[in-house]
This record gives C-alpha cells, structure tokens and sequence, in this order.
C-alpha cells in the first residue's frame, strides 16, 4: 500500500474503533468480540509505529474507551484506572519479559484469571464504604455508589478500620445468573444480552438500584490503588490483606519465576476456563514487587509492569442434523439448530439458534451442512458460517404452518420474524402463561413453568384468567401437591388480584408493551375499561408512545375476544383501576401540561426524584428534545441533549430555576 492507501486505513480503523467502544462502553451493546476488537487495535497501533505522522492528537489507542455518562455523577480517579496492554502469542509475552528485565533484576509474576467484568473503584474511610465508582475513561467515572451497595459480596464494613482504601475490583454476573436472566428475556420476547460482561455493566450502570439488585451481580477485588494506615511492599502480599479485611478476591493465582513459567500457567488457566463459574476472557501477568512497579512506570494508557494475554475465541466444526421450530409468547417461530455434539470452550454443545429466515437464508443453511461454530462472549454457542454442503443439498426453508396447531404464518409489517396467526396456539398458551405470571406482571409466587404445564395438561388452564377458577381440589389433584402447598398457591393467586392497574395491562401480552409502557397507559387512562375503549390517536398523543405502540394497542382492544376478556376480567375480581392516586394540582401550576427534558447531572437531585417531583406537579418527563419540550432542566456534564435545546430555542433552567418554579405553587 501506498502512503495514501495507509493514511485511509489508519482513519477507518479509528472510525471503527471509537464506533465500537461507544458501544462497548456506554452502550453495553457491542457487535464485535473482544478478540475482533483487539485485532483492530493492534493494526492501528502498528500503522502509528510505523508511521509516527499518521498519529492524530487524540488517537483511540491512547484511550481507555468509555466515558463518564451523564445520567451519573462524575468521579475523579486520583489514581488512574489503567487498562492492559494485550498479547496474542507466546513471543508477545516473552517479548513483555524481556522490556520487564531491562529495568527490574530477577522479576517475580503473579499471574491470574482476567475476569471478564467491569472494572469499578470502591472507597472506605474508617472501614466504612463510602463511594463507588466505574473506571469510566480511566481518569473520570461515574459515581454508582448506590448500585454497588447491592453487590452481596462487596462487604459494606471491613474487618480493620484503615483510614483510608481504595481498592479496584471487577464486578461480573455469573453464567448460571446471565443463563437466568436471558431466559427471562427470551420469554418476554426481549433482546437479551449478549454475554455476561454486557449483562453486568448493563445491570450495574441501572439508574434505580433495585433493578442491580435483582440482577444477582459479584465482585473480585483484585488491587489496592490507595490505603492509610498499612504498609504492603508486593501484590500477593495485597491480595492476602484484602481476603483478611473481608474481600472476595481472585478465586486462584500463581507466583512465577521464569517468563516459561508464566507461559504454562496461561495454558493452564486457559484450559481451565470453560469449568469456571464465571466468564473470563484472558490471563493476566502482573510483577508482584511493588517498587519493580514504581522503576518501570507507565505509558499514557497502560502500566510497564503487566500484561494482559488474550485467549482467542474456539472454533470448532460439526455436522447439523436438524432445524428445530419453537413458538414464543407472541407466536414467533424460531428456529434452534441442532447438532452432532461437541465440546466447546469447556462444555458440551448440540443446539443454537439460527434466529430467523433471513440469517438461514444469509448463511446459506442446508441440513447435513458441515458448519463452523464458536461461543459468542465465550457463552451463547453460534454458527458462524457453513464450511460444505452434502451433494445435492436443499436450503432449509421454515414452514408455511405452526408446528404447534398447524395454523397458517406469516410476516407482520415488514418484521423478519415469522409468526402463527392462531392466538389461541397451545404454544403460544403456555408461554403466555409464564409471562402471565411472572414477578413484573401478576407476580403469582410458586406458579413456575412445572406446575402451569401439569394445569395445562390436566385440562385445568385454557387461558391466564382459569386461574382464577382452580378450587382446592383442582390443585390437589396434582402430582405432588399437599394441602398446605394447595392453600399457599390458593392464596397467591387470589393476592395478585389486588395488583396495581399495570401490572395487568403488562401481563396481558400486548405486543410491544414492555412494563415502562404498560405504566404510561395505567396513569393516562386509569381504568382497563377507560384504556379498552381509547382511540389510537389518544394513545399515540402519549408522551414517549411511538406510531407501532399505539397501533398495537389500539389494534389489541379493537379485537372481539380482548373486549369479551376486559369483561371477564371485572367478574373475576381482578382490579381494573390505577391504585396510585392522581395528585391534586393548581391550576395555575407552572409545571401544568408543560413538558420536561432533564438532562445532565443535577447537585442536590437524582434525576428520578426530579422526573417525580415534575409529574407530581402536572408536569411531563420525556426522554428526548423537540419543538413540544417546554423546559430542559440542565445540570452538569450535560450533553447533546442540551445542544439540541439551544439549537431548537428550547428554554433551558439550570436546578436553582427549577427549584423557584417549585417553590412557586407551593
């Protein structure tokens, strides 16, 4: 290539790489693997070696990647949150030995898992924990103390009341909690995440605390980045300290002498992998002598003393020897692959799925294909393409009927999912059922999947609703169940009765409904019965509702059968009326029918507390800026929301404005 041809090389790479750590960071959506990433780095990094005038100011290989989001405070990291350098190849970490020896005589290795989390900063004074925060872009993060009380395994109160600590640590979901959590999404018809990193930062990035707190999140702390009242002169000699003060730490680590030594235990930490709990997606080589570390120093991203070596994703071929089809809540057909078993990253697999026609047809997918598989994010096996086809093999073609009630299917308004257009498909019942009563709808304790299936069978359950038609005796008839279990789930079914307004309009199913939009329409509407007979235009003048949500509904209610179920509903005794009662609001109230944007971080508000306070007084909280914003509340770090405002002649109040407005109708 020509000076020219590498100069625009150099300018993609840094388009995709600050593209794909938007999404990594802030996001916690990313559409790459870590390893593809990490290739992309590195051909960076060699082009700006190479060619030292190519480098641009603020080049992405300077970065740590994230940056600090504006829906939480800022918080500067006296002691900067370094990433690692990475390394493909033994002679990378040979060659990290050799830079390493130049400076330090005789180095001693700590070499560990690298946890594949987020990485997070946790503060005590006087034992006690007081502020937590995200590495961010290393310098600036964000404040999430609230979101970290709920890690079970970050102790709030350390055995020794030290001045002062702050110790690093990686908080990551395991695979049996991500393996939960995606269930949940998938029945729901939600997109779940994609492994367990992106579920993790997603969960502890939460601005309310309690949706962290169900997502059953840990922690290993794994350095100390600044303590008073104790002396440590080495990294293992820190590890043990922090188990002593009541820190998880990392569940096993080697001390190395030789760079060959460090090798063997990468290998072995790497075969280790797929038995462990959690994910990982690497091993780190750290010198444990703290004054070798002071001698080599650190580049402007990464420290001289470690080094980080990243594991590539397993490949593997097999034989696929049949297309499975399974029918969700909302009649989507789905079809699931299945395989000649083989191991990979660790455990057997012999399903995934192939998402819908449009991936099959793309892959160009026939049963008996020898295809490629790997582990997406090391969990969630994927095709990644087909390697040969038998002779005379026929593209796979999803059916023209339900495998479930052999009812026609058909595409929706341009979706690529296929679906069966008979609602009342066992399938679709049972999955229905489970959405029904699940903990964010009528939250129905001890109704899980087993038992709704042995109802189902026996004949008991034909729709949600026959549940509030079981006697005693229809559930002691039951494999299993006892008198006392029998008045347990009796009595949960009659208390969900009592459920506010949205829960209900979430359990019914309606597509495109999440519980978010189910609580807009119980506070607009009020009633069920209110909501059953609204015109799709006074649902679509719903601050925040979109053209398809409004369609759906409208189309949901305009049906027959859901006016008959509105019906049947009210003579079951189930409550049809918002609970939460409508404040009483001034007329003259500044903040009447006036429409807010809050953007930024505000100093003595949570943006939920504002957001309440706004709808408290009659006023509107959307998420996005346009011609019909009334007000941008403003605070600090506020971004393009802001921009926009300014642009559109938006009026713009900072919190003391908002607070005068406030104290005006009081």
């Amino acid at each position: 290539m020509d000076i020219n041809e590498i100069k625009a090389r150099a300018e993609e790479l840094r388009y995709q790489i600050n593209y794909h750590n938007k999404l990594y960071y802030d996001k916690d959506a990313p559409e790459i693997s870590d390893y593809e990433y990490d290739r992309l780095l590195r051909e960076l990094e060699q082009i700006e070696a190479d060619y030292p005038e190519l480098k641009t100011p603020d080049p992405p290989t300077q970065r740590v990647g994230g940056e600090a989001a504006a829906k939480f405070s800022p918080v500067e990291h006296i002691v900067p949150m370094e990433s690692l350098h990475d390394s493909f190849s033994h002679e990378e970490i040979r060659d990290f030995d050799r830079r390493v020896r130049e400076s330090s005589a005789n180095p001693v290795y700590i070499v560990e898992p690298k946890i594949d989390g987020l990485s997070v900063s946790a503060e005590y004074r006087n034992g006690l924990f007081v502020r937590g925060s995200t590495r961010g872009d290393g310098r600036i993060g964000e404040d999430i103390t609230d979101n970290l009380k709920t890690i079970r395994s970050l102790p709030m109160k350390l055995k020794t009341a030290l001045p002062y600590l702050e110790v690093r640590g990686e908080v990551y979901m395991s695979i049996d909690s991500f393996e939960q959590l995606t269930a949940r999404q998938e029945e729901r018809e939600e997109k779940p995440f994609k492994n367990p990193r992106n579920a993790a930062a997603g969960s502890l990035r939460q601005k309310d605390a309690r949706i962290t707190k169900e997502r059953s999140l840990d922690i290993f702390v794994f350095n100390i980045q600044q303590i008073e009242g104790e002396t440590l002169s080495s990294h293992q000699q820190s590890l043990d300290y922090l188990k002593e003060l009541g820190f998880t730490v990392l569940p096993f680590y080697y001390r190395c002498e030789t760079v060959e030594d460090v090798l063997e235990r990468i290998e072995q930490i790497g075969e280790q992998r797929g038995e462990l709990p959690f994910q990982i997606d690497g091993a780190v080589i750290k010198v444990d002598d703290f004054s070798q570390r002071v001698q080599l120093g650190s580049t402007a991203k990464f420290p001289r003393w470690a080094e980080a070596y990243k594991y590539p994703p397993e490949e593997k071929e097999t034989i696929l020897l049949d297309v499975e089809i399974n029918v969700g809540r909302t009649g989507v057909l789905t079809p699931t692959a299945i395989f000649e078993p083989i191991t990979l990253a660790g455990t057997t697999v012999s399903r995934a799925t192939l998402h819908n026609e449009e991936f099959i047809r793309e892959k160009g997918i026939c049963i008996g294909d020898t295809v490629l598989l790997r582990k997406a994010g090391e969990i969630i096996p994927e095709v990644v393409s087909v390697v040969r086809h038998q002779d005379n093999a026929v593209p796979f073609t999803m059916p023209k009927v339900c495998p479930s009630c052999g009812s026609p299917v058909g595409y929706e308004n341009g979706e690529a999912a296929l679906r069966c257009t008979n609602t009342d498909c066992p399938a679709q019942l049972m999955r229905h059922m489970i959405h029904f009563v699940s903990r964010d709808a009528m939250d129905i304790d001890g109704l899980g999947e087993r038992i709704l299936q042995q109802l189902a069978d026996s004949g008991l359950i034909h729709s949600p609703l026959d549940l509030y038609r079981l006697t005693r005796e229809d559930i002691l008839s039951l494999e299993n169940k006892k008198d006392k279990s029998a008045d347990n789930l009796l009595n949960a079914i009659e208390q969900s009765k009592g459920r506010d307004l949205y829960r209900l309009i979430f359990a019914l199913g309606i597509r495109h409904i999440g519980q978010k939009a189910a609580k807009l329409l119980a506070d607009t509407f009020r009633s069920l019965e209110a909501l059953s007979t609204a015109k799709e235009e006074e649902i679509a003048a719903i601050e925040g509702f979109g053209d398809i949500m409004s369609q759906s509904t409208a189309a949901y209610f305009a049906l027959e059968e859901s006016q008959k179920l509105v019906e049947e509903i009210k003579a079951l005794g189930l409550n049809t009326v918002n609970l939460t009662p409508v404040p009483t609001i001034a007329a003259d109230s500044p903040f009447l029918g006036k429409t807010f944007v809050i953007t930024g971080a505000l100093p003595h508000y949570k943006r939920t507390e504002a957001a309440a306070i706004i709808e408290s007084l009659g006023g509107k909280v959307a998420g996005s800026v346009s011609k019909k914003t009334d007000y941008v509340l403003a605070g600090e770090e506020a971004g393009s929301k802001l921009t926009k405002a300014q642009a559109l002649g938006v009026t713009i109040i900072d919190e003391e404005a908002f607070e005068a407005l406030r104290k005006s109708v009081e």
